[in-house]
């Protein structure tokens, strides 16, 4: 499922082109243009509860439940290069998946010149998800990378049982206790950002 991450808009205008960055499990990449789609979602935000020291934003709704906003990108539509080296960890947030050191390699991708783009409002909070889908299901994992850089609540993640019925959860490392927010920037595109230290598997089967 996808992976949210909630950011401040600072002027009203098109959302016209998304960067983020990703890295796959193992360096694991697969056959070229393995990527098959990648679903970009803009949610309103559901601030935390100012009377409940155990509240934390979260999105109003899902990526595939009526958000403001959401597009699917095919290939064509998108680009990615690599962007860097160095130990990096995976996580599989839903199945409580935490690997450290797993891969090496991570990449830029680049959303560029969005048809009906979104509109966004200044000093309104919004949250972006993501959800990457690929051909080779079966042997490759892909995952948004997260950020030293930290802002607002961490990223979220959604999976509802009977001990959590709302469903939305935080992404906290188990190991360190620290918040996780993701690595992304929302035009322009950027140069470079101080960034990657996990991966989030955002993957899913291919529709047929």
């Amino acid at each position: 499922d996808a992976i949210y991450d909630d950011f401040m808009c600072s002027w009203t205008g098109p959302i016209e082109d998304v960067h983020f960055w990703v890295s796959w499990q193992g360096d694991r990449i697969g056959p070229p243009d393995n990527i098959s789609w990648i679903d970009i979602g803009i949610i309103a935000d559901v601030p935390a509860n100012p009377d409940d020291p155990l509240s934390f934003s979260h999105p109003a709704t899902g990526l595939y439940r009526d958000p403001l906003w959401s597009q699917r990108f095919l290939p064509g539509q998108f680009t990615t290069r690599p962007a860097g080296d160095g130990d990096q960890g995976w996580a599989q947030p839903h199945e409580d998946i935490w690997i450290r050191p797993d891969h090496q390699q991570y990449f830029q991708i680049n959303i560029d010149k969005i048809d009906a783009p979104f509109i966004q409002k200044e000093d309104t909070v919004y949250w972006l998800a993501i959800h990457i889908g690929v051909l080779d299901f079966d042997n490759t994992k892909i995952g948004w990378k997260t950020s030293r850089d930290h802002w607002n609540d961490d990223a979220v993640f959604y999976l509802a049982d009977a001990q959590n019925p709302e469903g939305w959860r935080e992404l906290i490392d188990p190991a360190t206790g620290e918040s996780i927010d993701m690595a992304f920037v929302i035009t322009p595109e950027p140069a470079t950002i101080c960034m990657l230290i996990l991966g989030a598997l955002i993957i899913r089967k291919p529709k047929r």
